[in-house]
Formats: C-alpha cells, sequence, structure tokens
C-alpha cells in the first residue's frame, strides 16, 4: 500500500476527545445520554481502525522479506507543523504494529463503556470524559512519531486515570482509593521526567551533527550517540519499565487494579501497560541498537524474575482484582523477553502475547466487577459453590481462566509458544526457567477456578447476608444479563480467533516487526561482510 496522507490518523484520536466533552456537557440533561454518546464514540473509533485494517491490504505479507536498510514500513501518515522553530510537529504514522494496539484499544474501549454501564451512577459525564480522554490519550502514543508529540500524549493519558480511580475507586481496608490513585500518578510522573531528559539529550546530540532541531522519530534514527547511547537509553527504559512495570517498578499496580473501577481496570490492564511494550520495540530498540544489546541480558534477568514473583504473589492473594494484578506483572516478564531476544519470531509471538492478554485481562477484571456488583465483596475465601448458583457466569470464568494460563485454543497459548521457541536459540536458560513458570500460572488459575466456583457452597449465604445488610428482601442471585454476556462472548471469541487463526494479525504485523528485527541485530552486523550478514538473514 502507497504511503497516504490521511486525516483518518488524527480522527482515530479526535473522536474520543470530542465524544468524552459531549459526556460532560450533556450530563446535566440526562444521566443517560453520556454512557450513549461513549458507547457510540468509541464504536466509530473501533470501526475507523478496522477501515485502516481493511484497507491497509496486510494479508501475504509474512512471506514477503524486506531489506535490512529499508525504511520504516508506514502504511499511513498525516503531519503538519505544530511548533516549527523547535523542530516539533504533530506527525502521526500507522504501521502493522500501531496497528494492531489501535484496533484493541478501540474494542476494549467499548467493553470498558459497556462493562461501566450500571456500574457508574454518580456524575457520570465527568466519568466517560476521563474514560474516552484517557484512551484517546493512549491511541495518540500509539500513533504519535514526533517525540515531543509521543511525550505530550504519555502525560496526557495519565491525568484521566488518576480521576478515574480517585473518585470512582473502591476503599480497601488500610488504603484509600486516593492513596492508590496517587501513587499511580508519582510512580508514571516521576519516570515519565527522566524519559523526557533521555528525549531532550537525544535531539541535542542530533542537532549538535546536523544543524537542524527535530524531535521527528524518522531524522533520530540512525544518530551517532557515542558514549552516551546507554545513559540515553536508560532513561528510556525507566519510563516505560514503570509502566509495564518490571519488577521492581511494580509497586503501583497492585493497589490501582484493586481501587479502580472496573472500566479503569480494564483500561489499565488492557491497553495502558501495552503502551509501555510498544515503547521499547518502538524506541528504544531501534533509536538504541548497541546499548539495547548490551542491556539485554539485564533486562531479560529483570523480566524473568517479575515471571516468577509476579506468579508467586499471586497465589498468594485472596482479593480477586490484586491476584489479577499480579498476573499483569508475571505476564509481562515474557513481553520483556520478547523484546529484547528481538528475534522475528519472537517479536511476532509479542504481537499475539499483547492482543490475547488485552482481552483475557480485561474480560477476567470485567468478571471481577460483575461479582463484586452482585455480592459487594471480591474476597476469594468467601467464595465458593459459584458452579452451581450462575448458569453462564461459572463456565465463561472458566474459559477465561484457562486462557490466562495459555490453554492451547486460545490465542496466550500461541503468543507464549512463539515467544519461548523464538528466544530459546539465544537465551536458551531464561527460557527454561520461563517455562517452568507457567506451572505456577496454572496453580494460581487453578485456584482461582476452585476457590470461586467449587468447594462449600457460600455464595448463597454471602448473597442473603449482603441483601439483609441492605435491607433487601432475600432473592436469588441474578447470572449474567444479555449485556454482559454478549461482551464476555465478543471477548471469548476475540481469544479464540487469535489461538485458531493466527495468520491475519501475524500477517498484519509481519514488516514492521521484521524492521524493527533488522535495525536490533544490525549492530551486531556492521562489523560484518556481506556473506555473513546474508547468513545472520538466513538464520533469522
Amino acid at each position: 500500500m502507497e504511503l497516504q496522507q490521511t486525516w483518518m490518523l488524527p480522527a482515530l484520536i479526535a473522536i474520543p476527545f470530542i465524544a468524552g466533552l459531549l459526556c460532560w456537557l450533556v450530563e446535566r440533561f440526562n444521566k443517560r445520554l453520556p454512557r450513549w454518546i461513549a458507547l457510540i464514540g468509541m464504536m466509530l473509533t473501533f470501526a475507523l481502525s478496522l477501515v485502516l485494517w481493511q484497507q491497509g491490504d496486510f494479508s501475504g505479507m509474512s512471506k514477503q522479506v524486506i531489506a535490512p536498510d529499508a525504511a520504516v514500513p508506514w502504511v499511513a501518515e498525516f503531519s503538519m507543523p505544530w511548533i516549527p522553530s523547535f523542530g516539533i510537529s504533530f506527525h502521526l504514522a500507522l504501521d502493522g504494529l500501531s496497528l494492531m494496539m489501535v484496533v484493541l484499544t478501540g474494542l476494549l474501549g467499548v467493553a470498558a463503556v459497556a462493562c461501566s454501564w450500571n456500574e457508574i451512577q454518580r456524575r457520570v459525564g465527568f466519568f466517560h470524559l476521563n474514560l474516552l480522554w484517557s484512551l484517546g490519550g493512549v491511541i495518540g502514543v500509539f500513533l504519535a512519531i514526533d517525540l515531543f508529540l509521543f511525550f505530550f500524549f504519555w502525560e496526557m493519558m495519565l491525568v484521566p486515570i488518576y480521576f478515574l480511580i480517585a473518585l470512582w475507586g473502591h476503599d480497601v481496608v488500610g488504603k484509600t482509593k486516593e492513596y492508590a490513585a496517587t501513587k499511580f500518578f508519582i510512580y508514571t510522573q516521576a519516570s515519565g521526567l527522566i524519559m523526557l531528559i533521555g528525549i531532550l539529550v537525544l535531539v541535542i546530540i542530533s542537532y549538535a551533527q546536523t544543524g537542524v532541531v527535530s524531535f521527528n522519530y524518522n531524522d533520530l534514527l540512525g544518530t551517532s550517540l557515542g558514549g552516551w547511547e546507554y545513559p540515553i537509553m536508560l532513561c528510556f527504559f525507566i519510563g516505560f519499565a514503570v509502566k509495564l512495570p518490571i519488577v521492581p517498578f511494580h509497586g503501583w499496580l497492585p493497589d490501582a487494579h484493586a481501587q479502580a473501577p472496573t472500566a479503569g481496570s480494564v483500561d489499565l490492564a488492557g491497553v495502558l501497560i501495552k503502551t509501555a511494550a510498544y515503547g521499547l520495540i518502538r524506541f528504544v530498540l531501534p533509536l538504541f541498537p548497541a546499548a539495547s544489546q548490551e542491556f539485554a541480558p539485564i533486562a531479560i534477568t529483570l523480566g524473568t524474575i517479575g515471571i516468577f514473583y509476579g506468579a508467586w504473589l499471586a497465589f498468594m492473594q485472596t482479593d480477586m482484582k490484586r491476584l489479577l494484578a499480579y498476573t499483569s506483572v508475571s505476564h509481562m516478564g515474557f513481553v520483556v523477553l520478547a523484546i529484547y531476544a528481538g528475534t522475528l519470531l519472537s517479536l511476532q509471538g509479542l504481537m499475539i502475547q499483547m492482543l490475547a492478554h488485552g482481552l483475557s485481562s480485561a474480560a477476567l477484571f470485567i468478571m471481577a466487577g460483575q461479582l463484586y456488583e452482585r455480592l459487594h465483596t471480591r474476597d476469594l475465601t468467601l467464595m465458593g459453590g459459584m458452579w452451581g448458583q450462575f448458569r453462564y457466569y461459572a463456565p465463561i470464568l472458566m474459559f477465561f481462566c484457562a486462557a490466562l494460563l495459555g490453554i492451547p485454543g486460545t490465542g496466550n497459548f500461541i503468543g507464549e509458544f512463539m515467544i519461548l521457541f523464538g528466544s530459546f536459540a539465544q537465551y536458551p536458560v531464561f527460557v527454561v526457567f520461563a517455562t517452568f513458570s507457567l506451572v505456577l500460572a496454572g496453580l494460581y488459575s487453578l485456584i482461582l477456578i476452585h476457590r470461586a466456583l467449587f468447594g462449600e457452597n457460600n455464595i448463597a449465604a454471602l448473597a442473603e447476608r449482603e441483601t439483609k445488610s441492605h435491607g433487601l428482601p432475600a432473592r436469588r442471585l441474578k447470572d449474567l444479563g444479555k449485556r454482559e454476556l454478549s461482551l464476555l462472548l465478543m471477548l471469548a471469541a476475540g481469544l479464540v480467533w487469535l489461538g485458531l487463526y493466527p495468520q491475519p494479525f501475524l500477517d498484519t504485523s509481519s514488516h514492521a516487526m521484521q524492521w524493527i528485527n533488522n535495525a536490533y541485530i544490525y549492530s551486531q552486523v556492521t562489523q560484518v561482510d556481506a556473506s555473513q550478514l546474508l547468513d545472520v538473514m538466513e538464520a533469522r
């Protein structure tokens, strides 16, 4: 597909912003209208991302090999001057990698609005303003290739999340929702400041060499950094590692998840932490290939520690949302392994893993929210016997738990298998450790299933106690409604599609991942002759 200047890219960002503003403005006239405006806005965003996907004509691209010195394979672009005197432009571009992330954001945006339909009853308009603006900021991060614009969206998407947690979150024993929101904000703001320092130093060095001030990604590629490459790379890495999160930068995540409203958790687990993985792939590997190669063993060690640490702490939790939060820490360890292995197979596996994790974790957080609406607790020790109480909820929960542990037939299995297989040649010891961690993943998933669905039947007694404490007559627990059921089945269908037929997704991201793979391995082969370069390409 020829590169085209298209207004569809800024439209992807503008629709959530405009819809969010409308939600806030119409709240005083009608309490239900903001929900419909938000839903239609996110459905339009999702539909627009699908149109771009269809126009891209990505079929069969996995069979095409791009040259090591090829330009970045953008398929659509939008650029206009913003602050010309500082070399800053409003420059958006789309390739297969960013397209898949935007499609995921659009889908989970629809899910986030739908799952909070009855949960949010106060300040409905302002809630949807914050939810949609955070999603618009996330899409901006995936599309911006001017580093100043990227940083603008990176910081902008954090403020709405702060309000989502602080205003509509849940207090837990010993910790308030304001504490969780402030902790999240401080962690991400501090790491963002470190990344900004890295961006400014990179631009200053580029200016010293070319005489032109530019924040443009294409202009900064290939800048000779000398001894500065490693410290600048570390600035970027810390900025992304906190958001991912990589142990030991993960302290904000469990509290933020546990206290966030359901839509906030879907946003955090489904797309927000994916922005960090995207940043590592898009910026750290191509801009600092030599330093990234040098740093890879340290990063992968931290990732492997995170896999075990997250799985072990998930195994120890009794709060359903905190358990799910720690599973995200564990799964992001696989993401770090895939990124720094840098092979085409591991990067392609990473693409599937990010999509599958986004769908499965979002679905489980939605189900935790649905259970909280009915029982007013997330404590697994109080649950049990749910299998006999719910016709639809219990089997769907079992399916998503199985998907989380990576059962064959789901996208999680395909992603993990490709990551482990693609990383084994370079990092066999780490891959063996990561494979053993899958046993722990099975353990916490099965414990969640057993505590919630089977065992002694506490659910009916718990529901009766809750209804009496609220002054209501005893009633049978309500199963999933049509809205909730259709939402979860949509996410389940996406996981099965990824698991049984991942080829369209692999085709879409193929050129982007090949280019990143070439940019990353090129630092290893700059000193070799042409025949050795050919051997490296064939081995890859």
